[in-house]
């Protein structure tokens, strides 16, 4: 009887330090997680030498380099692209010694020159079987390793083949960085057209690592390959013993598959976020008849918050953290008053606006001189965050990193007022539906199957949703300057690149930009608060849009 541990992370997300960039202290949430690689160090550690001598691997399934400030430092700031110097997740995870990582959608935001050069800074592999070359449908990195491995002195090697699959949706996601270069295949094709070879070329056992949810839903329409497809994968493809997990961000403990074909158990498990969680797999093997065959499968998950930060790690990143602590706490601004998000979702709040305003101005300084010129511009903003204040007095690079936490660049279409409403429809539905005189509680107001992230405002328009009516039919007003909006009026619409290139799946956004210049919305919010100095409600708050009932405001 022999035994194999393989030990599992994910969306990491640019987590090193136990660290919250955002509020400049450690980090903490209502459940009192950890987070980082120097957490995952630790257990790695005392896994590893709980089992001295025996075999361990430690995978990770994606989305590694984007996240934190300290991952968009190192992209935008002091690109490492410029430097040549080492990309802190590399730092990290070399210390750890992975076998392998998969890369995750995340992974291609900064283009493929800065994914290619932190792959080279790995002491490891990066697997991504289904991302295939646009011109010849070779693999454009590598699909799997088939890693030798010595499970006792008197046994015979064991060959573990891991594949490598990341998420279609890279095609929509990052379309500008990977269009005409890239083709993201499917998920379950794949994995059914390399696990047979894997096994031919001598793999005993074969693991998946995997960026996609387990849902068997997208985000997206049906002209991509499915989003979440990994209990498919478990079902559908003979051959695999167990699937390592990403992209959801859910704990997913242990979950077992039985393969259609086959009738074995496939083991799968998700560990959480942001190195929260090690998803632990442990296999017992025996030898039958010259083969090796796996007698018993379990998954169980630690948490980081049990264990105290690796110094080897902090030490291999403590410049780079230093450096993007100083760069995030820069002040660009004073506030007149307090602006929080917290009720973002469902009131009409001047922080949003914020945003409306740069991004309006910016995209109306385009125009000029344009055939658009004419055109009235709207907005589009939605709240990222529950937390993002700036507080009254000093506004600090962080405090504008906090509400605008992704790394979207600025686009603009033109829609027509059918269109608009087409939207704004289309958004509407991330609330419940409440009828008239119910009570309406702002923590439940919504469907937990949206996230905020893809609940829109729109500015520039005066309208209102009404949460009692069915989805589809809720914008009961919709004008502009005190007139109804007409089907065939006309807008230059302001967004970013994620929901431009079809992210939520909202209609009618996708098409032919008349603005697009590569710029970052949270770079270009910085620029607009430094050049004002001050950051006054008074300058840029307009109250356009509100929930109601039957003509009743909700709040």
């Amino acid at each position: 009887m022999y035994d194999l541990t393989l030990l599992g992370t994910s969306d990491l997300h640019g987590n090193v330090y136990n660290w919250d960039y955002y509020k400049d202290a450690e980090y903490d949430d209502s459940e009192h997680n950890d987070v980082g690689v120097a957490k995952l160090a630790t257990l790695v550690n005392q896994i590893r030498a709980e089992r001295r001598g025996k075999a361990t691997i430690v995978l990770d399934a994606g989305d590694t380099i984007q996240g934190t400030p300290l991952a968009t430092y190192y992209a935008k700031q002091e690109p490492i692209t410029s430097t040549g110097e080492k990309h802190p997740m590399a730092r990290a995870m070399n210390v750890i010694e992975y076998d392998a990582v998969t890369l995750g959608n995340h992974e291609f935001n900064y283009g493929l020159p800065l994914l290619a050069r932190w792959i080279r800074q790995l002491g490891f592999p990066a697997l991504a079987a289904n991302a295939v070359n646009a011109k010849d449908g070779k693999p454009a990195f590598l699909p799997y390793i088939i890693k030798k491995v010595e499970l006792g002195e008197d046994a015979p090697t064991l060959r573990v083949g891991i594949l490598g699959l990341t998420n279609p949706g890279v095609a929509i996601w990052d379309r500008g960085n990977v269009e005409g270069k890239l083709r993201l295949e499917d998920m379950v094709a794949t994995a059914a057209k390399w696990v047979p070879i894997m096994r031919e070329r001598g793999a005993d056992i074969v693991l998946v690592s995997a960026h996609g949810g387990d849902s068997g839903t997208s985000s997206y329409g049906p002209e991509l390959p499915n989003e979440n497809p990994c209990t498919m994968i478990a079902e559908q493809v003979p051959g695999i013993d167990a699937i390592l997990f990403g992209h959801a961000h859910n704990e997913v403990v242990e979950k077992f598959v039985t393969n259609a074909k086959t009738g074995e158990q496939v083991l799968m498990s998700e560990p959480s976020k942001w190195g929260q969680r090690l998803t632990r797999m442990d296999f017992t093997l025996n030898r039958e008849r010259g083969r090796w065959k796996i007698t018993s499968k379990r998954a169980t998950m630690l948490n980081t918050n049990t264990v105290v930060e690796d110094p080897e790690v902090l030490a291999a990143v403590r410049a780079q953290h230093a450096k993007t602590v100083a760069y995030v706490n820069n002040i660009v601004a004073k506030s007149s008053v307090e602006l929080s998000v917290a009720e973002s979702r469902y009131r009409d709040t001047p922080i949003l606006d914020f945003i409306s305003t740069v991004q309006t101005e910016i995209v109306g300084a385009a125009m000029a001189g344009t055939q658009y010129a004419s055109l009235p511009v709207l907005s589009i903003a939605a709240p990222f965050s529950r937390s993002a204040v700036f507080p009254a007095g000093d506004v600090r690079i962080r405090d504008v990193a906090g509400l605008y936490v992704f790394d979207n660049t600025l686009e603009a279409v033109v829609l027509s007022g059918a269109e608009v409403k087409t939207y704004l429809e289309y958004s509407a539905k991330y609330f419940r539906t409440h009828a008239p005189g119910a009570p309406v509680d702002p923590a439940t107001i919504s469907d937990p199957s949206v996230p905020d992230y893809n609940y829109d405002v729109l500015s520039g328009v005066e309208y209102d949703i009404d949460i009692s009516k069915p989805v589809g039919s809720r914008i009961v007003r919709l004008e502009r300057a005190g007139a109804p909006v007409e089907d065939t009026d006309q807008f230059v619409v302001a967004v970013n690149n994620y929901r431009r290139s079809g992210g939520g799946n909202f209609p009618g956004i996708v098409k032919t930009q008349v603005y697009n210049k590569q710029q970052e919305i949270r770079q270009l919010l910085i620029d607009w608060a430094q050049a004002k100095g001050v950051i006054n409600p008074a300058d840029f708050y307009v109250p356009n849009w509100k929930l109601v009932r039957e003509g009743t405001p909700v709040f």
